[in-house]
């Protein structure tokens, strides 16, 4: 966080860079193709240490032939994993899934609680995924800290932290509470398509007056714009 920048400062910075975003990308959503909370939950787990677009490409397949939390509890293993063998980590992907359905089952009665504190507790499931599911398809508003959230915030310098319940915290602060799944989108379009983690398209960033770390990148506009994705 810039030492320099009162509260208030960092609160009205926060608010014009989450309105510069929203002007970049109006249609920032979440990217994982889903229909109910079940198969954005299960979605989400899968989108571990992999693209959203290899996800939606299995995805099909698998809630065709699993549609539920009682079919993925009851399926044959060795099924799941040749569905998800594209995925990598297709074996504890396929534990994942036969996991969430079975507690699920036993324990929700095979609906997706709409409750953090439930969530958590399924198989895979952290605060991350939990809030994706909340904020997308519960409406529940929530700050999801993934790679993309982290890094940009620390370059915005909204937050210090390494740690993502007090990036959620200290994030959170900033905006309206019912801002913080679309700040969360905003910011994720924003780090796949702009603010790269090796090489930022800094020359092309809408937010280069407002963000600290401007010049870490590709500071030539003519450059930077070639390094624009989407």
């Amino acid at each position: 966080m810039l030492a320099e920048e009162t509260p208030l400062a960092r609160v009205r910075r926060a608010r014009r860079i989450y309105r510069a975003l929203g002007e970049r990308y109006p249609d920032a959503r979440c990217e994982l193709d889903f229909r109910n909370p079940f198969e954005l939950l299960v979605a989400t787990v899968l989108s571990a240490q992999t693209t959203d677009v290899r996800v939606n490409q299995s995805t099909p397949e698998l809630f065709d032939r699993f549609p539920d939390a009682a079919a993925c509890a009851n399926a044959d293993l060795r099924v799941l994993e040749d569905i998800l063998r594209p995925l990598g980590f297709f074996r504890a992907k396929a534990r994942s899934v036969q996991g969430i359905g079975q507690a699920l089952v036993e324990r929700f009665g095979g609906q997706v609680p709409g409750r953090l504190e439930d969530l958590v507790t399924l198989p895979g499931v952290g605060r991350k995924t939990a809030n994706v599911v909340l904020g997308d398809a519960f409406g529940v508003p929530g700050l999801t800290v993934d790679t993309h959230v982290l890094r940009l915030s620390q370059r915005l310098g909204w937050t210090g932290s390494d740690d993502p319940v007090a990036v959620e915290q200290e994030v959170g602060a900033l905006v309206e509470r019912r801002d913080l799944t679309l700040l969360s989108h905003r910011l994720i379009f924003h780090g796949r398509r702009t603010c790269f983690a090796r090489r930022p398209a800094c020359g092309a960033c809408p937010l280069v007056r407002e963000c600290p770390s401007a010049g870490i990148g590709e500071t030539d506009p003519v450059l930077a714009a070639e390094l624009i994705k989407g």
